[in-house]
């Protein structure tokens, strides 16, 4: 299929066919990072603006390295680093940038909707690195790419995401993009971090972390939010990490060749033990190293690329 987006501000806007687009673009650039000299000229000429309003490792580095890998110019813009400071509104900070004459901004922002506000405002495509609460759709994108390298297929996988669900972009981002793909998503956690109506999503509740352990063929554990978090929500970190946190004794009832996934930073020792992290089932790293191809996947299709990605690996 032909991809016609000018934006990638969340999942709900792509249809399977689109998502499957971009992962299997991902598959063709993936080969890219591996080689001596890892860049290909599908962007030249291009510039990319990467705005982030909020701290970001995995990310922000990705995405630099995406654009840098498509031979495109890149600049970094952090929060601290804008007129924002000085009492300039967000979308005048971006309109600014824009008169610059810049092909893409990347954005991540604390508050909902700020990349929908640019989009509608901007010429620039958009891209959305992250707003709130609300979604994280390249995040997303880089999981099931993890998911489908390692079952070979995603339809049909029982896949559990355990831990804060009511901060969680990821999560949200995830259910969408899964349930559309036609995984079986169960949801797990503290009732207090679990949404109102999150079976509306189209996604099994559970708050017995061992059931889902034992039916999954995939676990994704979550952060817990505590920056989003405006109340007390738990009773102890401590008693957080005894009832959902994930260790090897835990496990012992997991399918054989379960995946475990974070999407990063990870808290050892509250939503996972060290020994799970870098264990066996763990493809934590992996998700790093598919978050760049995913990431060049997604600026090449948003900027016009008139050639299919096979053709550069």
């Amino acid at each position: 299929m032909e991809w016609t987006k000018r934006h990638l501000l969340d999942l709900e806007g792509l249809s399977q066919e689109e998502i499957e687009l971009i992962l299997e673009t991902a598959k063709s650039f993936k080969e890219v990072s591996t080689r001596d000299v890892k860049k290909v000229p599908a962007l030249r000429g291009k510039t990319i603006v990467m705005l982030f309003f909020e701290p970001s490792t995995r990310t922000r580095t990705s995405f630099e390295l995406a654009a840098k890998r498509l031979s495109a110019d890149t600049i970094n813009i952090a929060a601290g680093g804008t007129s924002t400071t000085k009492g300039e509104s967000v979308l005048d900070t971006a309109r600014n940038i824009e008169a610059m004459n810049v092909d893409l901004i990347i954005v991540r922002h604390a508050s909902s909707g700020v990349p929908h506000l640019l989009a509608k405002n901007l010429q620039a495509s958009i891209v959305n690195a992250g707003d709130g609460c609300r979604s994280h759709p390249t995040q997303a994108l880089l999981d099931m790419f993890t998911i489908k390298e390692r079952f070979g297929r995603i339809e049909g996988l029982n896949v559990g995401i355990v831990g804060d669900i009511l901060h969680s972009r990821v999560a949200r981002s995830n259910i969408i993009g899964l349930t559309k793909l036609g995984a079986n998503v169960t949801v797990c956690g503290p009732s207090t971090l679990m949404p109102r109506d999150i079976e509306t999503m189209g996604v099994k509740c559970s708050y017995r972390l061992e059931e889902v352990i034992e039916q999954s063929d995939c676990l994704m554990l979550l952060r817990l939010q505590l920056e989003r978090q405006t109340q007390k929500f738990l009773p102890s970190i401590r008693e957080y990490a005894k009832e959902f946190g994930v260790n090897k004794a835990k496990l012992a009832k997991a399918k054989k060749g379960i995946v475990i996934m974070h999407p990063g930073p990870t808290n050892r020792g509250v939503e996972l033990s060290a020994e799970v992290a870098d264990g066996e089932y763990s493809v934590i790293l992996d998700q790093v190293t598919n978050g760049v191809a995913i990431r060049m996947a997604v600026l090449y299709l948003l900027l016009g690329a008139k050639e299919p990605a096979v053709v550069l690996a």
